[in-house]
């Protein structure tokens, strides 16, 4: 039977003669063993080299940019220290804010397309047992919410209820509760709590004042049939 063209010894020493003299010697040394080592190490710098001189590899290299950076020199630049984006702590106060500036609550809760069945089962337990105002289903961002979501409204009074009931039942889900004052971009970024994780929430363009008139109120729309479970 004739020998085809991959079986011409000729053909094995031009193969054999890619690899690199360290590489040979590993082979011949190790065997099997050395083979297995080498399917998963990576080409010395010197074999690369001889593959590209033979036409099997062609490295990419750009053309380097001309120009300068327009950063200028900031390999010499001073630390700053950013100045403080929570409010009325430029300075330090001299007493606290009165707790009856938050009016009501939000509670958002995230997830995403392996997790939504868990915001479904969630959702429809808040609905039962409290009586809340649900909004609808975000499912993409909205607000200063970057990921799908659902939240609900509730008053100062639920408080106490709510948060360790989201604690015990979250089923793993990543949940902001923040307060409604007449600041809203503080109310998310500075005033918040989470359950779980958190995740960024772009609230910076978020206004910093309102007036009382625009201050988050709730008004409820469930009609719950369960009290919530007690130990």
């Amino acid at each position: 039977m004739d020998r085809t063209t991959t079986d011409r010894p000729e053909n094995d020493s031009q193969w054999a003669d890619l690899i690199s003299p360290a590489r040979r010697s590993l082979l011949l040394g190790a065997g099997a063993a050395g083979a297995a080592t080498l399917a998963t190490a990576a080409p010395s710098q010197a074999s690369v080299k001889h593959l590209a001189a033979a036409g099997a590899y062609d490295p990419h290299v750009p053309p380097p940019a001309v120009g300068q950076s327009p950063w200028g020199d900031t390999v010499n630049e001073a630390t700053p220290a950013p100045a403080s984006l929570r409010p009325g702590e430029q300075t330090l106060p001299e007493k606290p804010q009165p707790f009856t500036r938050i009016t009501s609550y939000h509670a958002h809760i995230y997830f995403d397309e392996d997790n939504h069945y868990k915001a479904e089962r969630l959702r429809q337990w808040v609905i039962e047992r409290f009586h809340v105002e649900l909004g609808n289903w975000n499912l993409e961002p909205r607000g200063p919410h970057v990921t799908p979501s659902f939240y609900f409204g509730f008053t100062n009074d639920l408080l106490a209820v709510i948060v360790p009931w989201l604690q015990l039942n979250s089923l793993g889900l990543t949940i902001l509760l923040h307060p409604n004052t007449d600041d809203p971009r503080a109310d998310h970024l500075d005033y918040a709590m989470w359950i779980n994780r958190t995740q960024p929430v772009n609230a910076y363009r978020m206004a910093s004042h309102v007036g009382p008139e625009e201050v988050e109120k709730i008004l409820p729309n469930t009609n719950p049939s369960i009290v919530p479970e007690r130990g």
